[in-house]
């Protein structure tokens, strides 16, 4: 049975401790290297820290952690799970 999702949001606006599935990127020079980082579409990710400013986001995702800015986690957008 495939999950579905009301919305779409960006990996920045998931509520801390939420988990969501990638659903797309914005196109960008940064793209290619999300996707070597384990950032592809219909991938499971956790949010699992924010720092104390915001910046940057702990993610859980493809069995590893992964801190990323948060101005490059905005090209990220995630369905809610």
């Amino acid at each position: 049975m495939k999950e579905t999702s009301l919305e779409e949001i960006r990996l920045t606006e998931l509520p801390l401790g939420s988990k969501a599935k990638i659903t797309k990127h914005d196109e960008s020079e940064f793209h290619l290297t999300l996707l070597e980082m384990g950032c592809v579409p219909g991938e499971p990710v956790w949010l699992e820290m924010v720092a104390p400013l915001g910046d940057p986001i702990a993610i859980q995702i493809a069995g590893y952690h992964l801190s990323i800015r948060k101005k490059d986690a905005e090209k990220i957008w995630v369905s809610v799970i």
